[in-house]
């Protein structure tokens, strides 16, 4: 994969779409710093005469130019041209990988054509034999664009047609175009220099055909790249002001390197199942590791613990990544998940669906994110069955969303006696964006279940009054998007699989997380740790990548402990700096572990010691050859050092002297002499006004006359004698004065 190529397109992309975007708001009288009246209009027009353009807006586009202004209104101007450019940017990336794939319901490229030496796509050649549904008027419009040639206009029109195509297959990211996003579409089909010539012929094809070597996680090398000037121009902002919500996406999304999502499924899901299920399945996980040899009675314990595993069906195991970004994590847990099913004999058509609608959860605060985990894992699901797109499937991922505004607090009373269960609910995800998946819904599922039942019933009932009807549409439609995250955020997990965001919490999350989170509460990782614990079911598997520092600080000695006297980490690659190859220096210093949050004192865990690893491929050649292996690891043994750091190197002598010899087995360590208050009593030659020695000195070396010359004087009062410093070229006198009572 061609991640240079990939990452210049994408920077240059988001630059060339927020200025396209923002040349079309332009030519309709929208700009960050005014918007303009028509020049001319009616009831079913407007004309503007901006910069040179006239333009005119037919009814239809009058009412996008007003969505247009009033989601300005409510947000920021520069915010909504940054949503409009990577939802054009999101689709043009899908349809190109579902083109090259051979997946678009039509089977006719959009974008390029199946024939190279042809310029234009293959709907635009032959439209008609596409799936897309026309009008008479609109084919009419259609032949009229091609006899004048207009490629440009010809191309936007059918694209459009083509998302909104598509929005019967992928309804989470190909959402009906017909607001304001629709209106500022503007880009070219044949300039050189606009994004859809650039991404058919500066990207090889190999790099999204999953024949050769393309893999959907082109997807979320996409989105990284996409938002690494955004990401480097909020560090900057963040110089000079405090974080916030907005800001939280792009400062934190990191893309997981391939392998480490492998070691992390493999060991969390994959060893769930295979602890219970023994066979040869675990023979083709390349990055699994085998268990160190436990002693009789540990064995015991794991046996028991094994035997519950046994009984696990594999359509009932769940497993959550709850900060999902793109879906990487969550796509290799799919392929994971398909091996197993086809183990148990199914088949690939039906374990797809079952997968998707059974197996895979997961959450993230960026629309971005979610849009193209949607779309990763339904392109997984199509790579096994290519009749995915047929029916209806019923995914369980969430962008969280914000508790809305709404019209009037009174219509939760039309939830009837579930109107304390919705008022709640709603309460919860005030501020959701910005606490994510940190959230802690004050619902239960069963309450959950109730007001959905309600919640069908208001959608199912007529009403006369036009005000009902819509206060009711309303009401519904917010609590019916709360209800599915809430669920989501309640539901307890097998696996627990994630990359969580690295950064000090915001001035609003600080105070939530130190009533919740006190042991964890200085960074979202560690805070992230404690959540994911709290996930999980009884004997559940956690696999996390996090920064390294939670190994050893004392601000997160609290969250050792609790992690060592309530948990088992089975195994941990302790990675340190540059294990992202698109970080460079040391700031970034991680590890990625496995623990079960059920504890089995004196278990064995195994480490692997990659810190000379000099790059992502380095160190995953190193894990391979099992370099620098520490196999008989008893997390016991690290309370045995004060502030229990996870110390998996130390020997055993080490450990005995810890054990043994520990100077707080006898006494209480105290501070040496000091003088309580160096700024009273330490003083420098150049503070020391007049020196006059007294006839009843002693001398400790006597002064000589043989070159002798002062150059630092320090007298150090300590109460009944002053001791007097004297340094000099050739020698130093130490003289001590005594002073009466």
């Amino acid at each position: 994969m061609n991640k240079t190529a990939i990452k210049n397109f994408s920077t240059y992309s988001r630059r060339k779409l927020i200025e396209s975007t923002k040349d079309k708001c332009k030519t309709i009288g929208i700009t960050e710093d005014a918007i303009e009246s028509p020049v001319s209009s009616s009831d079913d027009f407007e004309i503007y005469n901006c910069y040179g353009v006239e333009t005119t807006l037919d009814i239809n586009q009058i009412k996008q130019r007003n969505s247009l202004i009033k989601e300005i209104n409510d947000k920021s101007f520069d915010q909504v041209i940054e949503e409009v450019a990577y939802t054009w940017f999101n689709r043009l990336i899908a349809v190109r990988f579902m083109e090259v794939n051979n997946y678009l319901p039509s089977r006719q490229r959009v974008l390029s054509s199946i024939e190279d030496a042809r310029i234009e796509s293959d709907l635009m050649r032959s439209p008609n034999e596409s799936d897309i549904d026309f009008t008479s008027d609109e084919l009419n419009y259609v032949y009229d664009l091609k006899e004048q040639n207009n490629t440009n206009e010809l191309f936007k029109f059918l694209f459009i047609k083509e998302c909104n195509k598509l929005n019967e297959y992928l309804p989470e990211l190909f959402e009906k175009t017909d607001d304001y996003t629709e209106l500022l579409f503007n880009i070219s089909f044949d300039d050189k220099d606009d994004v859809v010539y650039k991404l058919v012929h500066d990207i090889e094809e190999s790099n999204f055909d999953i024949k050769q070597e393309g893999q959907v996680e082109i997807i979320g090398w996409f989105y990284q790249y996409y938002n690494s000037e955004l990401k480097d121009e909020t560090m900057e902002k963040l110089k000079k002001t405090k974080s916030n919500k907005n800001d939280i996406p792009a400062i934190t999304q990191l893309f997981t390197p391939d392998w480490i999502v492998k070691y992390m499924v493999e060991n969390s899901l994959g060893r769930l199942w295979y602890e219970g299920h023994p066979s040869d399945i675990k023979d083709s996980w390349r990055y699994y590791v085998d268990e160190a040899q436990q002693e009789e009675s540990v064995q015991q314990q794991l046996n028991e613990i094994r035997k519950e595993y046994s009984m696990l069906n594999i359509e009932d195991i769940k497993l959550i990544d709850p900060c999902m970004g793109s879906g990487h994590i969550l796509v290799y847990a799919f392929d994971v998940f398909m091996q197993i099913y086809l183990e148990q004999g199914y088949s690939e058509r039906n374990a797809t669906k079952t997968i998707l609608e059974n197996n895979i959860y997961g959450l993230d605060i960026d629309k971005r994110a979610y849009q193209l985990s949607y779309f990763a894992l339904m392109m997984k699901a199509r790579q096994y069955n290519r009749r995915i797109f047929n029916s209806p499937i019923n995914l369980h991922l969430c962008e969280i969303k914000e508790s809305p505004k709404i019209s009037s607090i009174d219509i939760f009373g039309k939830c009837g006696e579930q109107k304390d269960i919705a008022l709640r609910l709603y309460s919860s995800f005030i501020n959701a964006k910005e606490y994510g998946s940190i959230i802690e819904p004050n619902v239960t599922l069963e309450e959950l279940d109730q007001l959905a039942l309600t919640l069908e019933d208001i959608r199912n009932t007529s009403y006369e009054n036009i005000v009902d009807a819509i206060e009711n549409a309303e009401l519904v439609d917010v609590l019916q998007q709360l209800v599915l995250q809430a669920r989501v955020l309640i539901t307890k997990y097998d696996v627990v699989v994630t990359n969580p965001p690295y950064m000090t919490p915001t001035p609003i999350q600080k105070k939530y997380v130190e009533k919740r989170y006190s042991n964890s509460k200085s960074d979202l990782f560690a805070i992230m740790m404690e959540k994911c614990s709290e996930l999980l079911k009884q004997n559940g598997f956690q696999a996390m990548i996090t920064m390294q520092s939670w190994m050893f600080l004392s601000s997160f000695e609290k969250l050792r402990t609790n992690i060592l006297n309530n948990s088992t980490i089975i195994n941990m690659l302790h990675l340190g700096a540059r294990a992202f190859d698109e970080i460079g220096g040391e700031v970034v210093q991680v590890t990625t572990y496995i623990q079960t949050n059920q504890f089995t004192n004196h278990y064995y865990g195994t480490y692997f010691r990659l810190l000379d690893g000099k790059s992502e491929y380095e160190k995953e050649i190193m894990f391979l050859n099992k370099e620098n292996k520490f196999n008989q690891v008893s997390a016991y043994n690290f309370n045995k050092i004060p502030g229990s750091p996870i110390a998996y190197w130390v020997g055993k002598n080490t450990l005995k002297t810890f054990d043994h010899y520990n100077l707080s087995h006898y006494t209480k360590a105290r501070r040496g002499l000091e003088t309580g208050n160096n700024d009273k009593y330490l003083k420098l030659w150049y503070e020391v006004k007049k020196l006059i020695l007294p006839l009843d000195i002693m001398i400790s070396k006597p002064l000589t006359n043989h070159g002798f010359h002062i150059t630092k004087v320090v007298i150090i009062d300590v109460g009944m004698e002053t001791i007097i410093m004297l340094y000099g070229l050739k020698t130093m006198a130490k003289i001590l004065k005594k002073v009466e009572p």
